[in-house]
């Protein structure tokens, strides 16, 4: 492991940056004093095995659509009297850091452009490469304890215990790591980190937070088959036109942004998780099929239960603002790997995801009978990923276009997955108490995690004059009999 000290002085861990605009200056400006920097240093990956590794890595067209976007920010809390000291615990995750980089340098890598190859945006894999790896305290209103516990999301203290990964301005960094330990002590810790969208999707990000675990707590990183890097393996007859095209629209200031909705206000913003149990998830699933709704083609999946429940909480948490015979549209994010032709293999680490877009009217959501409207969200949701998904880069400049007119009030965006096992991450220390998505790019989006015993973690934001409405009919509707 090699580790680089920082040479400047760095006052805090915060910016007012990203293109999510969070309109907080001010907010970010007063949080700074609330997380002390104790060291920066840049964490090298460990001597690469062959020089193929150090090569540039040419983004692809759906890589492209993500260089504006937010970064991949995920938050662990870990709470044991039994972790270890805060020194050793972070050499523990430094050296398992360098030893997983190894196998996934371009994690190490900036995006950068490169004019003179005819205006590439590339992954810079070369041997100056390294990880900023913070170490921080916290000494903030909020207990860490607290932090890890409320069901409502302290936003401003969780951006706190993240890195910064800027995006928008090249070269950028891909990853950053921070780990913040608590001002008075006491067996408690965040593991905070920033991936840079353009270079990886949801599926690749917790590959990578895999490895990183068992190395930290075996001794070396378990990714077998090892990771596929190169982008050539998306085949498109235009692959090279639409990637230089969205790289063009991005220098130009175009909008290419997925989700062209209102960026978070975190003033006017609430944020809150939700945990389904295995066995109100399996009712969930009962209900819709037992329903007399027509248009689902089978049974609804454990995804597709829990975005219905979402999907219908928040209409209904909405409804004043809406009326019945409007559309109301749901954005989700479906992995491609095995949907392309040819397949990609499950192992290549990028972007390979596309959105589909499930609508149904207001009216049919909010139908008298509970289970009614679970079933006309299931059946939209199954509708759309059946259609979507067929060819998944089929038209994707006017997917984009289309997805840029709807009404942003009526757009639910959701992102992650029920299949991403974040309760898994173990470094040694034992279990998460708390995974959180820290980077929210919209002003209404949820996010799903796999959680403990078949459950799914359902985390929403959401304008603060839903909220209560939206628990409201939440905990009606995965509760009805």
């Amino acid at each position: 492991m090699q580790t680089i000290t920082a040479d400047q002085s760095i006052v805090g861990v915060l910016s007012s940056r990203h293109l999510v605009r969070c309109s907080c200056r001010l907010q970010l400006a007063s949080m700074s004093s609330r997380v002390r920097v104790l060291s920066v240093t840049h964490v090298r990956p460990d001597d690469l095995p062959t020089a193929d590794h150090t090569a540039d890595v040419k983004l692809s067209f759906f890589d492209a659509l993500y260089v504006t976007m937010a970064p991949i920010q995920r938050l662990f809390f870990y709470e044991s009297p039994d972790l270890p000291p805060f020194p050793a615990l972070v050499r523990s995750l430094k050296s398992s850091l360098a030893a997983t980089l190894a196998v996934f340098p371009p994690l190490a890598g900036e995006i950068t452009h490169r004019p003179d190859s005819g205006g590439d945006v590339v992954i810079d894999c070369s041997a100056h490469a390294a990880v900023r790896f913070v170490e921080a305290e916290y000494s903030g209103v909020v207990d860490m304890r607290h932090l890890a516990a409320d069901d409502e999301h302290h936003a401003e203290e969780f951006v706190q215990l993240v890195p910064e990964v800027e995006v928008g301005r090249l070269p950028a960094p891909v990853l950053a790591v921070q780990v913040t330990r608590p001002a008075g002590g006491g067996g408690v810790v965040a593991v905070g980190l920033s991936v840079h969208h353009a270079a990886a999707d949801g599926q690749s990000v917790w590959r990578f937070i895999k490895a990183w675990a068992a190395a930290a707590r075996e001794g070396s990183p378990v990714a077998a088959p090892p990771p596929i890097f190169d982008r050539a393996v998306i085949r498109h007859p235009r692959a090279q036109e639409l990637t230089r095209k969205f790289i063009t629209n991005w220098t130009e200031r175009m909008q290419v942004n997925p989700f062209p909705f209102p960026v978070p206000d975190m003033a006017h913003q609430r944020r809150r998780t939700f945990l389904l149990r295995a066995d109100q998830i399996q009712s969930l699933k009962q209900r819709m099929s037992q329903s007399k709704i027509t248009g689902t083609q089978q049974p609804p999946t454990t995804y597709v239960a829990v975005s219905s429940l979402v999907w219908a909480s928040l209409v209904r948490a909405k409804a004043k603002s809406m009326d019945n015979d409007d559309d109301a549209y749901f954005l989700l994010s479906a992995d491609c790997r095995r949907r392309l032709r040819p397949p990609v293999d499950e192992a290549y680490f990028g972007n390979c995801v596309m959105g589909c877009c499930a609508r149904v009217a207001v009216g049919c959501l909010l139908r008298s009978g509970d289970d009614d409207g679970l079933a006309h969200a299931g059946a939209a949701i199954q509708r759309a990923m059946r259609e979507g998904l067929e060819d998944p880069v089929a038209d994707m400049e006017g997917r984009l276009e289309r997805r840029r007119g709807l009404p942003a009030e009526r757009v639910t965006v959701i992102g992650s997955s029920n299949r991403f096992m974040g309760y898994e991450t173990d470094f040694g220390w034992g279990a998460p108490t708390r995974v959180e998505l820290v980077s929210i790019t919209v002003g209404e989006e949820v996010t799903l995690l796999g959680a403990r015993e078949g459950g799914v973690q359902v985390s929403v934001a959401l304008h603060r004059a839903h909220m209560e409405a939206l628990v409201d009919n939440f905990r009606l509707l995965s509760e009805a009999a």
